[in-house]
């Protein structure tokens, strides 16, 4: 240890980031930014964590990106991107503003509008008897959401008094679960599932779900959802070359197999890490974009933790996990009646009971899957679509332990798990058929991700999607925080300040500004130097030359390569 201590003063590396998920790439730019030197360690060959984009069969997949809210002037997701100095490298396309998302609740339908107002609106005309509460729950939601986001904006002593105040409404609900403040509101069943539906965007049932966290969401896409141009892994490029500008580095297909503690009087201190290979690195400071069971029990060990940490992890329960259809399909998909939004698509039956379904063991039971969410990625980014094959990601959560038995599989699946995972794809294929009647005769590919899959790539706790499970015992004072017991040890990403595309790099924007003793505002100040573009999926019309030019030639490549076939 007296060589590590002597190597660790010459201060190798300002920060170290274990994994490369947007809230560690967040971090690593306003530290870059401050004059660090910042090296980001990835495990897997491409960074960005749930955010990556990967190729089957030549076409673009992107597993944890399906929409992003709060691109418009003067909104927090556009700020951050803004701020972050990214938004001059990024573009998105704004999905269908009249139905951004499609619920399909057994036979009834119902479509989000990209308007709050008008949702509002629509809501009443389907259900006049609940008039009254449709505008006091909308308005609540709204109050809660506005009251959430002044917490990081907190400046002086004057506003720490009068904070609570000030976000009354926050304070009031935030004990309660989702179902309950639904339907303390309204009483209709068919209304309060139209409001639950976004519950799988945090991945828990209305009676375990914080009605918070809700809130935050419904907000969050409360004037629609947008996708970046060319899927997450370009929203990645723009990060990592940000970085790369600043002097930081990424080292891709490096895993870190231990973060080095040493023993202190009153703190441990964490000085490096170990990597997979045997290679050692020292730094100043460790922040770790992974899990808390993996950051903790995993990279450090009991013998560093307090006691009342590891009884705090032996408590934490992580959301659920999912399965994920990679389809790619030569069918008019517009014909079929898809468009840019999402399809949430349920029995119409109650949602905890629901949940309760879709988390069984046993996933081949039924001909169907309990519920589902439908992206067509080529509709969303129209500058993807090659003029005939559309790709599509399809869904569901479930218990991972219906794969328990493959867990200690290496990377070479026994022919059991292939023939599981053929048996799950047909399932899907029959809710499909529902949709899109006659998809199965057009698939050019298939694929399916499963919790192994998310374990393997993306190194999370069970499989589990959205980190520490979003319930009233793992969120706001109860999460764990960015400044860890250990001393330069810190945290960032799902589990910490809040989970999704924006929630996550909205936490390692956070984490920066504890390292720097600054605040969240001062490391995302507005630059006028950037500019998010923004273009309408569904009208081509406002496009750029560059871009039409750019959906020319894909199209043109796909033609050339028919008639060298037709050779």
């Amino acid at each position: 240890m007296d060589k590590l201590s002597k190597a660790h003063s010459e201060n190798q590396y300002d920060t170290i980031v274990i994994g490369s998920g947007v809230g560690g790439l967040s971090s690593a730019i306003c530290l870059a930014r401050a004059g660090q030197r910042v090296l980001v360690l990835e495990q897997h060959d491409v960074p960005g964590g749930w955010c990556h984009s990967f190729y089957l069969n030549g076409y673009r997949f992107t597993p944890g990106v399906h929409y992003v809210g709060l691109l418009g002037e003067g909104q927090s997701t556009r700020e951050l991107y803004e701020g972050l100095g990214i938004a001059n490298d990024v573009a998105f396309f704004k999905m269908n503003a009249n139905a951004f998302e499609h619920c399909r609740i057994g036979d009834e339908r119902f479509d989000y509008p990209a308007d709050f107002s008008e949702f509002e609106k629509r809501l009443i005309e389907k259900f006049p008897h609940e008039r009254k509460g449709i505008i006091k729950y909308l308005t609540l939601v709204k109050n809660v959401s506005t009251q959430l986001q002044l917490i990081p904006k907190i400046k002086n002593l004057w506003q720490q008094i009068t904070i609570p105040f000030r976000t009354k409404h926050m304070g009031k609900y935030a004990p309660f679960t989702l179902k309950r403040v639904v339907n303390w509101h309204v009483k209709d069943p068919l209304l309060q599932r139209i409001l639950n539906i976004q519950y799988g965007d945090h991945g828990l049932p209305p009676a375990k779900a914080s009605f918070l966290m809700h809130a935050a969401i419904m907000d969050h896409y409360s004037e629609g959802g947008y996708y970046p141009v060319g899927g997450g892994g370009a929203l990645v490029k723009a990060m990592t070359n940000r970085i790369k500008a600043y002097g930081g580095s990424v080292r891709t297909s490096t895993g870190v197999s231990k973060i080095i503690v040493e023993k202190g009087k009153k703190k441990n201190n964490a000085i490096g890490v170990v990597l997979e290979n045997g290679e050692t690195l020292l730094s100043k400071r460790i922040i770790s974009n992974a899990d808390p069971e993996t950051t903790y029990m995993g990279l450090i060990g009991e013998e560093y933790l307090s006691k009342r940490l590891i009884k705090k992890l032996q408590r934490t329960k992580y959301s659920c996990t999912s399965l994920m259809l990679f389809l790619t399909v030569d069918m008019d998909l517009k014909k079929a009646g898809l468009d840019s939004g999402n399809i949430w698509m349920m029995p119409n039956k109650d949602m905890d009971d629901l949940y309760e379904d879709m988390q069984k063991p046993n996933i081949l039971e039924g001909d169907e899957f309990s519920g589902l969410f439908i992206s067509c990625t080529t509709l969303k980014d129209p500058m993807s679509f090659d003029g005939r094959n559309h790709t599509l990601e399809v869904i569901t959560y479930i218990n991972y332990d219906a794969f328990k038995e493959f867990e200690n599989e290496t990377i070479e699946r026994s022919q059991k798990y292939l023939d599981f995972k053929a048996k799950i794809i047909q399932k899907f294929l029959n809710s499909l058929e529902r949709v899109v009647p006659g998809i199965s005769d057009h698939i050019v590919h298939k694929d399916l991700g499963t919790p192994l899959t998310n374990e393997y790539y993306l190194n999370t706790t069970r499989g589990n999607v959205y980190g520490t499970e979003k319930s009233l015992k793992h969120i706001g004072p109860f999460a764990y925080k960015s400044k860890s017991e250990i001393e330069n040890l810190y945290m960032c990403g799902a589990s910490i300040v809040s989970h999704g595309v924006a929630g996550a790099g909205y936490s390692g924007v956070q984490t920066a500004a504890k390292i720097l003793g600054c605040r969240q505002d001062d490391l995302i100040k507005p630059d006028l130097n950037q500019n998010l573009q923004v273009f309408d999926a569904e009208d081509s019309s406002n496009y750029p030359d560059w871009m039409l030019k750019k959906i020319e030639v894909k199209k043109s490549r796909l033609a050339s390569k028919d008639q060298v076939l037709t050779k």
